[in-house]
């Protein structure tokens, strides 16, 4: 069976190809309800439609582009425009349409924006200020904006009312026919034995159909609010914006025409809009058009489209266009519609319900065909074959029945429903404990994880950064206690360079709140070197004010510094400053301050003794940033890169970002759990083995390797060094990407990896799990990931790990317990039929075992919570089989003994108990009916745990379980005691309850010493 399903149905868990999404759909032969079995796997049609959508996109905006620069070259003399401003604008104050606005950076007609006064003119006709954003001060005001020019939401699929799942749950082919059966059934027992004795069969058959129906229908409708709820968690995205003077966070779904957005790199552009000031800006337009060549955008060029990513630099957006009015709002209105792929394990799940399927509708029409045999053959015997009795139509009837409950009982399609049903509340409990799942096969993959590849910054530290040691002038000074008086110990001249750096060459900023109060806003390494610069005695804005800047280059994983150029008010003359990693910035060095505040050449001893200094502050954890200055020539143009030599050092800082508490114990569970734990850092490879020592990671038999090094590695000794590395530093994102390949390809391994900057994308996308930083991750980065950790933890992704084993467990234990209820039912019927004739189990009871195995065995089961024991186990891996030897074992060892039991009870069960009499079948039947379900109830327990013995370990934690199992208990006694008309049983004596007890439980002991037989 597992080699059938590789071949046949196997997706891989990102990036399936559409050829093997559309096999395996074509092999799901026998689907008793398609609208149910088919609810959580993915609408390729609208994938289809919005692949058009986007190749439309990309020729609208290919003719826009080309239209605009023809634009430019006649623009000179602009003709004025014939449009005119509608009546409703103008009367709430407003001098543009929301139309208008949306054809301008639609279309990228700059014609138009010329005409409108170009951004600042537009903004001011959208009564908003281009520095200080739109005043929501007034409420109507604010509402009238609101109906005007829409709001930033995308149109959503309407939430499904409980009565669509009722409905969708009705379309099951084998309930519809037993409903027809159920309707004959009453026609035909009304007409022969009157009402209501003539009746109890068919609505015994209806009400357990409805039963069937309203319990699906409950399990599903919760599940698709579970969904719901997880689908605004991924939506939240919060955006820098300028409003009421003051910058501020705001949801993207706040935005409004005139609101100024802060855009940096990695972000999503929020809404349409227009450049108003930045630098270095260029955008990735592919998520909307498809198109891979990304675009430059500045004052010429300044049409921003929602949806696309800022791949570099940084600027000012003026928002124009917001929600189902731009274009990205109408692709994912498609978007959504094409739903998520479906999961490796729903597939394979839908290729055992195949199988099996196939296998039981066979044995449905040999049933069938044999129970009809036995009657033609009965009433040939005593020459009545011509004559027919209603009761003999009935009696047909209830064969046909049972041989349709043969197929509900022997399809189980409850299998890929119960994947989705662990699925979703494994994430919505792991909501909770901050870690937000973007794709449903993550949750199931991280189960299988190998090896996490984990960022140190703000994963396995705290990301809270304080500068506490700096060597400025040449002299090492701890500022952590010197605090303010650290200004009065370095010459003036230094304090103004510093000054002049920190806060121009920033891609922070310090502003004041409305609560009046001065807030650092930026990465925390920003921050940390901000507050340096304040307690330097410096101010922000008078600094920003005296500067005008020429050109910025945003900081980037593979530079790994980055740098401004700024005019000097004296003379206008250029001054560039950078800041970075301290090896890299000061190799661009050939001058240093000196400790009286002049500049010298830097000799030899010079660099020696700043290098001693960085592995010093390296080997005390703390990360290293060197600051440089350089005058430049007057020929210097905003279009050339800022040179990479020929810089004056000015000094050097050692910031502090202590390791997460719980994260050594964290990594040490992983080593437990089989899964090998890698830092992959940016930073000094000194402050690397510093940290991954502290955490445990670098162990002595361990290796940590320079990014630059690992490059220059040949196939074969990376070979030889993979399997060794634990700490590599100052990676670049190219680094991390190859480590993540060669381990997935070369090594086999199932990879999780964690990343926040835009370059991590790569990375991201192509290891088994991407993970993704909620507070430091860029939106470029969540977008690649699969699993967000909100609290941006090393624990949080321990968790993920464990609810991951959680789930394909729990499935695991789901299928072994509806194969053996699949196997037994199966076998009994049909062996039943075949020897004597007739069917122990009716169709009511089969529907009722049904619903025990399908719905509420998959609620019991499919939603134990992780315990501590599923880290002690080695991870599944790549290979392994899903369906395992020890499953085959307890699924045929239980089957046996059931199976026995009901032959046993068959064959000599009414001299055992002394039935006799009219009712003596009915009795006997109701009795292996109960022995069969209590046998259910206890291999439901024993299903709890494959391996172990003590399966009663945290069963009161698991409170659904508790409730399925009693209210399963509860209605089988309701059904044997009262509803004997309906379900064909007759009320049982208090031995024979005993008994269908013992029978049951007995199941127990034998389930355990199974567990004994090694496999």
């Amino acid at each position: 069976m597992e080699s059938y399903l590789n071949q046949n149905f196997d997706v891989k868990a990102k990036h399936s190809s559409e050829e093997a999404l559309e096999k395996w759909r074509n092999l799901c032969g026998v689907v008793k309800n398609p609208k149910r079995r088919f609810r959580f796997t993915a609408n390729l049609s609208k994938r289809y439609e919005a692949a058009a959508m986007r190749r439309t996109n990309q020729e609208k905006l290919r003719i826009a582009v080309l239209v605009s620069k023809a634009a430019f070259q006649f623009i000179s003399g602009v003709a004025p425009s014939d449009y005119t401003v509608p009546e409703e604008v103008k009367a709430a104050g407003y001098d543009i349409c929301a139309d208008e606005l949306g054809s301008i950076v639609e279309s990228h007609d700059v014609k138009k924006l010329k005409f409108h006064g170009g951004v600042d003119g537009l903004a001011g006709k959208l009564n908003a200020s281009p520095t200080e954003g739109l005043s929501t001060t007034d409420a109507d005001k604010l509402t009238q904006r609101q109906d005007l020019f829409g709001i930033n939401k995308f149109a959503e699929s309407e939430l499904k009312s409980f009565w669509v799942f009722v409905w969708e749950a009705l379309q099951d082919m084998t309930l519809m026919i037993l409903g027809v059966c159920a309707f004959v059934s009453l026609i035909v027992g009304i007409a022969t034995e009157g009402w209501p004795k003539g009746s109890h069969d068919g609505l015994g058959i209806v009400a357990s159909i409805l039963l069937v129906v309203f319990v699906t229908a409950t399990s599903d409708y919760r599940q698709s609010l579970q969904f719901r709820d997880l689908d605004k968690e991924k939506k939240k995205i919060t955006v820098q914006v300028t409003r009421n003077g003051f910058r501020q966070k705001l949801s993207i779904y706040d935005l409004l025409p005139g609101d100024i957005v802060h855009l940096a790199i990695g972000d999503q552009v929020p809404a349409d809009g227009l450049f108003l000031s930045g630098f270095s800006v260029v955008i990735d337009e592919s998520s909307l058009t498809g198109e891979s060549e990304p675009v430059m955008v500045n004052a010429q060029n300044p049409f921003l489209l929602s949806g696309t990513k800022v791949q570099d630099g940084s600027c000012k957006m003026l928002i124009t266009t917001v929600g189902m009015r731009t274009q990205w709002g109408k692709l994912m209105a498609t978007l959504t519609e094409g739903g998520d792929d479906e999961t490796p394990l729903q597939v394979k799940l839908n290729g055992v319900a195949t199988i099996i399927g196939k296998i039981g509708l066979f044995f449905a029409v040999v049933t069938f065909a044999v129970l009809v045999q036995g009657m033609f053959m009965r009433k040939l015997s005593t020459g009545t074959h011509w004559i027919w009795s209603g009761d003999e139509a009935l009696e047909l009837l209830e064969y046909f029945a049972i041989a349709v409950t043969i197929v509900v009982v022997a399809v189980p399609e409850g299998l890929p429903l119960a994947v989705t049903l662990s699925l979703a509340f494994a994430m919505k409990k792991m909501m909770n404990d901050k870690a937000l799942v973007r794709h449903l096969a993550a949750c199931e993959t991280m189960g299988s994880a190998t090896t996490i590849c984990s960022d140190k910054t703000g994963t396995l530290t705290t990301n809270h950064m304080t500068v506490v040691k700096s060597c400025i002038c040449m002299k090492v000074q701890d500022v952590a206690n010197k605090g303010s008086t650290l200004q009065s110990e370095i010459p003036e001249s230094a304090v103004k360079l510093l000054i002049q750096s920190i806060f121009n060459n920033t891609g922070g900023e310090v502003v004041v709140n409305k609560h009046g109060k001065t807030e650092i806003l930026g990465t925390p390494t920003e921050t940390a070197i901000l507050e340096l610069g304040l307690s330097l005695g410096g101010n922000f804005q008078e600094e920003r004010k005296s500067y005008k800047v020429i050109k910025v280059e945003p900081f980037n994983s593979t530079k790994k510094r980055m740098g401004v150029v700024i005019e000097l008010p004296e003379g206008g003359s250029l001054r560039a400053h950078t800041k970075g990693a301290s090896e890299i910035v000061l190799a661009a060095c050939d001058k240093v301050v000196n400790s009286s505040g002049d500049v010298v050449p830097l000799d030899e001893e010079s660099i020696k003794y700043l290098n001693v200094t960085i592995n010093e502050f390296a080997n005390e954890a703390l990360r290293t940033l060197c600051l440089a200055y350089m005058d430049l020539e007057n020929g210097f143009s905003p279009d050339e890169a800022i040179p990479a030599s020929g810089f004056t050092c000015v000094g050097i800082v050692g910031i502090k970002d202590p390791v997460r508490p719980g994260v050594k114990e964290s990594v040490e569970l992983c080593r437990r759990a089989g899964i090998t734990v890698r830092m992959v850092t940016g930073d000094n490879i000194n402050t690397a083995k510093a940290i991954a020592r502290e955490c445990g990671i670098l162990t002595d038999d361990g290796i940590a390797i320079e990014g630059p090094v690992f490059r220059e590695k040949s196939q074969e000794e990376l070979l030889e060094l993979i399997p060794k590395i634990q700490v590599m530093a100052r990676s670049s994102p190219m680094d991390k990407h190859t480590l993540v390949k060669q381990l997935r390809t070369t090594f086999d391994e199932v990879v999780a990896v964690t990343g926040d900057g835009t370059n991590d994308a790569p990375a991201l996308h192509e290891a088994d799990i991407g993970l993704a930083m909620g507070i430091a991750g860029t939106e470029v980065a969540k977008e690649s990931a699969d699993v967000i950790i909100l609290d941006d933890n090393f624990s949080t992704i321990v968790t993920v790990a464990k609810w991951g084993r959680s789930v394909y467990i729990n499935i695991q234990k789901f299928v072994q317990f509806q194969l053996t209820v699949n196997v037994v039912a199966l076998i009994v019927n049909f062996s039943s039929a075949c020897l004597t004739g007739s069917a122990p189990l009716t169709a009511v009871q089969l529907l009722w075992v049904n619903m025990i195995m399908d719905t509420l065995g998959a609620l019991a089961l499919a939603t134990e919570p992780p315990n501590n024991e599923l880290m002690k186990r080695l991870p599944v891996g790549r290979r392994g089989n899903f369906i395992t030897n020890a499953m085959w074992r307890n699924i045929l060892g239980q089957s046996v003994y059931q199976f026995i039991v009901i032959w046993f009870l068959q064959a000599k069960g009414k001299s055992m108990f002394g039935l006799d009499g009219p009712d003596s079948t009915l009795m006997l039947n109701t009795l292996i009916f109960n022995c069969f379900v209590f046998c259910q109830v206890f291999n439901e327990i024993s299903s709890r745990e494959m391996e172990e013995i003590d399966v009663f370990k945290e069963i009161l934690d698991n409170y659904v379980f508790v409730v399925v199992i009693g209210a399963t208990v509860f209605f089988q006694i309701i059904i044997i005691e009262c509803l004997g008309t309906f379900a064909s049983t007759t009320p049982l004596t208090i031995v024979q309850w005993i008994f269908s007890i013992i029978i049951g439980f007995l199941g127990m002991p034998i389930a355990a010493g199974l567990k004994m037989i090694p496999v």
